[in-house]
């Protein structure tokens, strides 16, 4: 097997690392120096500035982003016979969360150029389906979904919204921050998002004090002072060294969402060049800022394709490879293949592609060169 050319990784965290180790060092040694590993400050400032950043009134840390999304439904005191209507092709905490506490996940279509949560089809399901009590849109890839309609439908059945921006950090639908546009807005923290923390974390924002109040107690076993519980909660605290880390790296994450940005822009112009036979990202007019955590690409012999590319040292990922309603987790949900076509047929030719800050255009233009290469090939 020959060598390739070169390489270029999905995502390179060490890349993102260099520039800014000393800048970290800086914040973590006093901390450690404090000893204040669990909740301390650094947790509460980093909570006002997300909040701040994401336009909400409040934001509370938690342990993960899948943590986020159960907090939110705890929170909500949804359980088991309630439902909520949500996507399929999300990561598998979208309905998991749901799922862990007894809720049943409804899913409906999303649409086939943003592969975000079909409003026409939320409606239907609500005509359908009784006992659903909240909307979870994904602002999927770093792009929000379309949010009014959503809103809409959810004052006009009873049913709250509540956002999974996983993925969105700084996405804005119609100049709106997404995070404070439902009732609740969840984040993750995950290494790979573009403000990744250096391990696990998450944050839920909101507009309501009651929520963001009952949010907070949920996060530390149902208490306010130590050892008092009024309800029981869970163990989901943000490390004190992940907020330490986030706070110096939200410093650059608008330097860093420009050149995602930018990569982004330069893969259409490149792509444009070639006779490829791919389908490019379309950004719909309300998304007024996507912040490309993926860029992902619809292709015919997608399978092929990756193997091709990792031959040539290209990293790329399939997301996701088979969608949640045909997961086997939730067969007794009575779903089948078929159901959810959009969805089942993204999930078949669905590529993410190299898009990090660090990427050069001519990583891109390998990229670009390898996938116009298999095409001509074959």
């Amino acid at each position: 097997m020959t060598t390739p050319q070169r390489r270029v990784p999905l995502l390179d965290l060490g890349a993102q690392h260099a520039p800014i180790r000393d800048e970290i060092l800086a914040e973590l040694i006093p901390l450690i120096d404090s000893q204040r590993f669990i909740m301390g400050p650094d947790v509460g400032e980093l909570e006002c500035k997300i909040a701040g950043y994401s336009q909400s009134k409040y934001a509370v840390a938690c342990a993960s982003g899948s943590d986020a999304l159960l907090l939110a439904w705890m929170a909500l005191e949804l359980g088991p016979g309630d439902k909520v209507i949500t996507t399929p092709y999300s990561f598998f905490a979208t309905a998991g969360s749901l799922a862990r506490i007894g809720v049943e996940p409804v899913f409906v279509d999303i649409d086939p150029v943003t592969f975000n949560i079909d409003p026409n089809q939320v409606e239907d399901a609500l005509k359908r389906h009784t006992g659903v009590w909240a909307i979870q849109p994904v602002h999927l890839f770093g792009a929000c979904a379309d949010m009014d309609p959503l809103l809409a439908l959810g004052q006009r059945y009873g049913a709250v919204v509540v956002e999974d921006a996983a993925q969105a950090i700084g996405a804005e639908y119609k100049g709106r921050r997404c995070g404070a546009i439902g009732a609740m807005g969840c984040f993750s923290f995950y290494p790979g998002k573009n403000l990744g923390a250096y391990g696990d974390g998450g944050i839920v924002t909101t507009n309501d004090p009651t929520l963001a109040e009952l949010l907070a107690r949920l996060r530390l076993h149902g208490g306010h002072e130590k050892y008092y519980h009024e309800f029981v909660g869970i163990n989901s605290r943000l490390d004190t060294i992940q907020a330490t880390v986030l706070k110096v790296k939200l410093r650059h994450l608008d330097a860093w969402t420009a050149k995602r940005q930018q990569n982004a822009a330069t893969y259409m112009r490149l792509f444009a060049k070639t006779e490829a036979p791919v389908v490019l990202p379309v950004i719909a007019p309300y998304q007024t800022r996507h912040v490309f955590n993926q860029f992902t690409i619809l292709c015919p012999r997608r399978d092929e394709l990756k193997a091709h590319l990792t031959a040539n040292g290209i990293g790329c990922e399939i997301y996701y490879p088979l969608p949640l309603h045909l997961q086997q987790c939730f067969e007794e949900l009575g779903y089948k293949a078929g159901d959810l076509p959009v969805s089942e047929s993204v999930s078949q030719g669905a590529l993410s592609l190299p898009v990090y800050p660090e990427l050069t255009e001519e990583d891109q233009q390998y990229v670009v060169d390898a996938i116009d290469a298999f095409y001509r090939a074959k």
